[in-house]
């Protein structure tokens, strides 16, 4: 197999024509400058440059060849170079962002505005997040995922916060809770709807009652915020659910601060390192950041 950095010196040599002149621009000795090019002649069975007085000349090949050789170092050094722009406008391809459904309809819309500005030849799949496994991004199936950041989440793997979210409760307009201050203790006194993925019937919610001696009843569990906000406006159901992912679904219905101390949660992107400097990618997590921030 050929030495290909025999091309960067055969381009240096048939530039300066001279083998000092390409020694020293090359940083090499002139013995060594003299042996490459004697390995040259030996790969390409012609002697390149040839003594005609007190210099060299280069011979019919190496005339032949002078401007495909540059062409070719050129072009080598352009795919090692670090790229720096892209026209997103004249990209195509799809990303596979793996998010909630209540993401993706509070903030999607947004998302979807800003790229068909800038890229209308970008088109994104949107796949359920029903976990926090982070091994689609590994085996590549999925661009970004975007959730509530995992302290679990593998060290192979890139986060950036979006925005920090809470919880905070709903019920219909006209339940009791609409009315007046909400105490902890009015609070648990309702009927509840738990959202909970992987099936568990208490969580956070729970524990910061159970820190004030009180426990709430909780007689529904769903899979998804978006459908504890769908029973809680026709029932007298009370659901807690993120206040930003759930703007939208929100709507005519009365929300409320829990009179609970519950911290706040970071939801974030996350992404496999062989992404990280990918423009196309780069862009996108852009995108999403000026889309979610305050």
């Amino acid at each position: 197999m050929p030495d290909l950095n025999l091309l960067i010196t055969l381009d240096v040599l048939l530039t300066e024509g001279s083998v000092a002149r390409a020694a020293q621009r090359l940083r090499l000795s002139p013995s060594a400058m003299s042996r490459a090019l004697a390995r040259l002649r030996e790969t390409t069975g012609d002697p390149l440059l040839v003594r005609a007085g007190r210099g060299l000349v280069p011979t019919p090949r190496a005339l032949e060849l002078r401007e495909q050789v540059s062409r070719l170092v050129q072009e080598a050094q352009t795919v090692l170079r670090p790229a720096q722009t892209l026209d997103m406008g004249q990209v195509t391809r799809t990303f596979t962002l793996r998010a909630s459904e209540e993401f993706v309809e509070n903030l999607g819309p947004a998302l979807l505005a800003r790229i068909a500005q800038e890229a209308p030849g970008v088109r994104l799949h949107f796949v359920n997040k029903t976990d926090n496994d982070s091994a689609l991004l590994r085996e590549g199936s999925v661009d970004l995922v975007i959730g509530v950041v995992d302290p679990g989440a593998g060290p192979e793997v890139l986060t950036q916060a979006l925005f920090r979210d809470r919880l905070v409760g709903v019920v219909r307009s006209g339940h009791p809770l609409s009315q007046g201050a909400v105490s902890a203790e009015r609070f648990a006194e309702g009927r509840h709807v738990y959202v909970s993925r992987r099936g568990l019937d208490r969580g956070q919610v729970d524990e910061a009652l159970q820190a004030q001696g009180l426990n709430r009843d909780i007689s529904t569990i769903v899979a998804g915020f978006a459908t504890a906000i769908a029973l809680a406006r026709d029932t007298d159901l009370i659901a807690s659910v993120p206040e930003r992912y759930t703007v939208n679904q929100r709507e005519g219905l009365y929300s409320f601060a829990l009179p609970l101390s519950i911290p706040t949660f970071t939801v974030a992107m996350l992404w496999h390192p062989r992404q990280d400097a990918d423009l196309a990618h780069r862009w996108l997590r852009g995108c999403l950041r000026e889309v979610c921030g305050p």
